[in-house]
């Protein structure tokens, strides 16, 4: 069995005010815009094969890192007792038994591993530097990647649970590196005052061939009997679920050369996988279609996107791929004229885009829906002329005023979480933490007359996000979906999202209240419990399902 990470690609960027050291570095701003894509691409294929020789390879290297170690100065991020959980836990030798279960594993759970990933970041914790050139710093979910694998077995009587826990990181090439290194080198990328956010990019690139660390903590998904760890800013990496050895990375022989989404999705009937790449560089966004035994990209194309939307997940229904194109955005020509590398507006477009399995950019049908800041899709089906989308949707995002956030008090997350004050919003909005915590969603499309219909599937009392059905109804009407609910306390006072609870959805249970302004809601059961991870769907009996 499978597991699905607990983090939504959740992102903060920190600009404070332009600093001085702007109107000294505008020569290198013009140069760096003018050179930085060409150079990117052909870096990104072929990093550090240098037309010299090994020796002067080696020099070079050893004075750019003579250069960083003068220059940035690197510190450990301040991890609050409210934020514990969040510190890295030590790598495991070998697997440790469980001798304390609270609670009862059911006779009738199936045996296998259950596993998860996460960040786990390496030599103590998340780094900040300081150098002439400003302050950056990693984010919460940028540590590297580490597997987390609970094995369920039972006794030769049949009747005794025997559970074992092992953890292992994922050895992507840069986990490698830093580990041979044996100190922190690649210097923090995304968050923080530009030009230093720039001059890192450069520094990186020159060092190492990537602008940052190949970070494998965000999912874990099977196709065709293999498994395999991703996070979207690379292609993934087949993993063994037993030793958690990492096997290499997957890029589809060769086809794929891209970033791969977190969340991709098996088509209906066909056992394809329908994955989609975005990039801070044109094209922004592909979508590939990957065949059912996992060994050929039987499609691929260009949306022609005129923006990088950070999208993290996507839909399918039997004959569509559903993408999702949210004004949450990633752009490296505002980064170079001092503003944030990301960020959310809200006045930007947000449209919902239903797309042929096999289509192009022309047969892509889109639907402008409300601007919001969607992470996760719950399901997409057909019914009727409608494709029905169901998701937890935000109306703004955490992201959208974390700029004033100061490095050295190591802030991860907005402030606006931290504080929970009034908020300044639209008097249709009964709860303060509606524009920012997320509740599930629907949006119904029509594909005849192109109308949209919008819904709060649940009300406001509770926010929802990490959804999961039976994975079976992928692509097709569900009458059942599970969510996390967040813990409002325990947010608060950590600076972090927290869970405190389980949802279950009921989609065809309802108030009897019509459409409209009323909208009627769902049936909702919550269960309050200690919560932490995405849920995970088991069956009790497997059952057979056919499509018509």
């Amino acid at each position: 069995m499978t597991y699905t990470s607990t983090m939504a690609f959740h992102v903060n960027c920190s600009v404070q005010s332009r600093p001085s050291l702007f109107k000294n570095i505008d020569r290198f701003k013009i140069r760096f815009s003018s050179s930085y894509k060409p150079l990117l691409k052909e870096w990104q294929k072929l990093p550090m094969q240098l037309d010299v020789s090994e020796s002067i390879r080696n020099a070079s290297v050893k004075l750019l890192d003579a250069f960083v170690d003068s220059l940035f100065q690197f510190s450990d991020q301040l991890v609050l007792p409210s934020q514990s959980n969040f510190a890295p836990v030590d790598e495991l030798n070998e697997a440790l038994t469980i001798t304390s279960i609270e609670g009862k594993v059911p006779h009738d759970f199936p045996e296998g591993v259950y596993i998860r990933n996460g960040p786990n970041p390496l030599f103590g914790g998340l780094k900040s530097t300081a150098s002439i050139f400003g302050k950056t710093g990693h984010i919460w979910i940028e540590g590297e990647g580490m597997l987390h694998a609970l094995c369920f077995d039972k006794d030769s009587d049949g009747e005794t649970w025997r559970v074992s826990y092992n953890n292992r990181h994922v050895e992507t090439e840069t986990y490698k590196l830093e580990k041979q290194r044996d100190k922190p080198s690649f210097l923090p990328a995304v968050e923080g005052h530009p030009p230093a956010i720039l001059v890192a990019y450069l520094l990186n690139m020159l060092r190492f061939g990537k602008v940052n660390k190949d970070l494998s903590n965000t999912n874990v998904f099977e196709h065709s009997g293999k498994f395999y760890s991703i996070a979207e800013h690379h292609i993934p990496q087949e993993i063994d679920i037993f030793s958690l050895q990492t096997l290499g990375d997957w890029d589809i022989n060769g086809a794929w050369h891209r970033p791969f989404n977190s969340h991709p999705k098996r088509a209906p009937g066909t056992g394809e996988l329908v994955v989609f790449g975005v990039d801070a560089m044109k094209p922004f966004m592909e979508v590939g279609v990957v065949s059912a035994d996992g060994k050929r990209l039987v499609h691929k194309v260009d949306l022609n996107f005129n923006r990088c939307t950070l999208s993290h997940d996507m839909g399918v229904t039997e004959r569509y791929n559903v993408i999702i194109d949210f004004p949450l955005t990633i752009d490296i020509h505002r980064l170079m004229k001092g503003g944030p590398l990301i960020k959310f507006d809200k006045e930007d477009y947000a449209r919902i885009g239903v797309m042929p399995r096999y289509g192009d950019a022309d047969s892509v049908r889109w639907f402008e829906v409300e601007p919001n800041c969607t992470f996760h899709i719950l399901n997409c089906f057909e019914e009727g002329d409608e494709v029905v989308v169901r998701g937890c949707r935000s109306l703004e995002s955490v992201i959208s005023e974390s700029c004033d956030m100061d490095l050295d008090k190591s802030e991860w997350v907005s402030g606006r979480l931290r504080s929970k004050g009034p908020i300044q919003q639209d008097a249709k909005y009964s709860t303060k933490d509606e524009l920012l915590f997320s509740r599930s969603y629907e949006w119904r499309l029509n594909m005849e007359t192109g109308e949209v219909k919008e819904r709060n599937l649940t009300g406001t009392p509770f926010a929802m996000e990490f959804p999961m059905i039976n994975p079976n109804f992928n692509g097709v009407k569900n009458k059942f979906g599970y969510t996390q609910t967040v813990h409002d306390s325990a947010s608060a006072s950590s600076g972090m999202p927290k869970f405190g609870g389980l949802a279950k959805l009921y989609f065809e249970e309802t108030d009897n209240k019509e459409w409209g302004e009323s909208e009627g809601h769902i049936k909702a059961g919550v269960k309050k419990m200690m919560a932490g991870s995405s849920p995970l769907f088991m069956m009790k009996t497997q059952t057979h399902l056919k499509f018509t």
